[in-house]
């Protein structure tokens, strides 16, 4: 089980670095070298895009977002105008697709963004958007095939659809094992004090919407039954 530092990112004490890069939780290693190895088998080179985030990156990304200096998208992927919305709508913008510091399932190490870089032509870039994912998107085949295979090394989706929450991300997979846990022990009032003592923006109606924030977009996910 994790302690309160773990869960909301702000300790690595539970993390395996990749050779200077992404991080894992130790726990999941094996896991996902086995699932790694078997993509490679099928002919995808399996990559990890974002692994272990932690406090201060999300909370960089988020200040960031809410006072204009990084994009912020709608589901259409046209930018978002937020100096034209309250900062109640503002934070529900930018929760479509970054989660609030704290928040991320990043922090626990169990979650990963993932691609593979031999269906990328020569010269093109990942770009992490759902339309690489669908259709005629270059991951298409890599999709379909997690989508089959993923469970039987403790994968899953769980943000498969969009629940009007976070929208949708056919890139991003949780380790059930450790997740689930997490997700259990991942509380409202340990959401409030991760909080509290933190430079957020938009800090005062973040915790004024808390409550509604929590069910919307931290634990309306995917239900998960391995059994």
């Amino acid at each position: 089980m994790m302690n309160e530092q773990q869960l909301t990112g702000q300790t690595d004490s539970h993390i395996h670095f990749l050779n200077q890069g992404p991080g894992l939780h130790r726990e999941m290693l094996p896991a996902w070298q086995a699932m790694q190895q078997a993509a490679k088998d099928a002919g995808f080179n399996l990559t990890i895009a974002s692994g272990f985030r932690d406090f201060s990156r999300q909370l960089s990304i988020w200040n960031r977002k809410f006072c204009g200096e990084l994009a912020v998208k709608d589901d259409n992927n046209k930018l978002v105008a937020l100096q034209n919305l309250s900062e109640q709508a503002c934070i529900h913008a930018i929760m479509r697709f970054s989660a609030l510091p704290g928040t991320s399932r990043h922090h626990w190490g169990t979650d990963i963004d993932i691609y593979a870089d031999n269906l990328l032509a020569p010269g093109q870039k990942l770009q992490l958007e759902p339309w690489e994912y669908q259709q005629d998107g270059p991951f298409v085949p890599l999709r379909q095939w997690l989508e089959a295979n993923c469970r039987k090394f403790g994968f899953y989706f769980p943000y498969d659809i969009d629940r009007g929450g976070v929208a949708a991300e056919p890139w991003h997979l949780s380790y059930a094992p450790l997740a689930q846990q997490c997700q259990q022990s991942f509380t409202l009032e340990l959401l409030t004090t991760a909080l509290a003592g933190q430079e957020i923006s938009g800090k005062n109606t973040i915790l004024a919407l808390l409550p509604e924030l929590y069910q919307q977009y931290i634990i309306n996910t995917a239900e998960v039954d391995f059994e």
